[in-house]
């Protein structure tokens, strides 16, 4: 879908940059409202933060991937 993001390592969150167009705040905003999905904009960590998003894993993998799913029906 045109996100790319690495396994976390040590962490259950995922850090990934947002696509083109679009700022931290305004993707997280296009996230919840048309698909129901919360993420953190990145800019809520400090400047450098900006231009990506965070999802925390803490659902089982069931529900991430419903997330999924919903993401890929927008078509950023």
């Amino acid at each position: 879908m045109g996100l790319e993001v690495k396994p976390p390592k040590a962490t259950f969150y995922i850090w990934a940059p947002v696509p083109k167009g679009f700022t931290s705040i305004s993707f997280a905003k296009v996230l919840l409202e048309e698909a129901g999905i919360v993420a953190t904009p990145g800019v809520g960590f400090g400047e450098a933060g900006e231009g990506y998003i965070r999802f925390a894993l803490t659902k089982p993998v069931e529900r991430i991937k419903e997330a999924v799913e919903r993401m890929k029906k927008l078509q950023f």
